[in-house]
């Protein structure tokens, strides 16, 4: 069964994205375009709305400048 998207470890995923965007200097709009999405949809994503995809999560740390392997690693540390 997955967790809810309200889960403490779901929390921790949400804030990580919002935090990765944040730390590249990308607004939600910024992210949307490097990601070929709507800016709802990362919205969304980001306020629990929405599961993030694995590929999308390798894509939206990429256009963050993150290596998806040392992103992983990180929110792993935060309780995810």
């Amino acid at each position: 069964m997955l967790p809810s998207v309200h889960h403490r470890r779901y929390l921790a995923v949400q804030a990580h994205l919002r935090a990765l965007r944040k730390s590249a200097g990308l607004s939600q709009v910024d992210l949307a375009t490097l990601l070929h999405v709507e800016q709802p949809y990362v919205s969304k994503l980001e306020r629990g709305e929405r599961y993030v995809d694995l590929l999308l999560y390798f894509d939206w740390c990429r256009a963050c400048g993150a290596e998806p392997s040392a992103a992983v690693a990180a929110l792993t540390k935060k309780g995810a």
